[in-house]
């Protein structure tokens, strides 16, 4: 899952598109990134509604997924003196809490890395629509990380 494209662009953009991907194309994302964390953006779209007037369950657990993706591409960044060797990386349990309706405006995610162990990482995601403080749904997520000399 890990991309060397969204690597690179994590790296040297403060903001722009995660096309490389494909689910996060098909979800319209966007990044905007500061030194603390790296923030997507889920524009509203018709195509994202599940329940009428609300938003799809599925495309807030990519976002979350996704978030917490990028979180821990920046965080092997800055643990790795080589930026260009990362591993693949494998969402190995992602348990989503839905706390409150997606409705028809923008979302946000953010993700914390609370553990960045060689082989499994600890992420924290939490999306959000108008109020940070108010979360739409949070998730934890567990990444395997295959280094690609493991084998060797």
């Amino acid at each position: 899952m890990t991309s060397m494209a969204l690597a690179q662009a994590l790296r040297s953009d403060r903001h722009g598109r995660l096309d490389m991907l494909p689910y996060a194309r098909l979800l319209d994302l966007r990044f905007e990134q500061d030194d603390e964390e790296v923030r997507l953006v889920m524009p509203f779209s018709i195509g994202l509604v599940g329940s009428p007037g609300r938003l799809h369950g599925g495309a807030i657990a990519g976002l979350l997924e996704i978030a917490g993706l990028a979180a821990v591409i920046l965080a092997q960044q800055g643990a790795q003196p080589d930026a260009d060797r990362l591993p693949r990386l494998r969402p190995v349990t992602v348990t989503a809490d839905f706390m409150r309706e997606g409705t028809p405006v923008d979302t946000i995610a953010a993700a914390e890395v609370t553990r960045l162990g060689r082989r499994i990482i600890n992420v924290s995601s939490r999306a959000w629509q108008v109020d940070r403080g108010r979360p739409i749904a949070m998730a934890n997520i567990n990444f395997l990380a295959d280094w690609p000399d493991a084998g060797a």
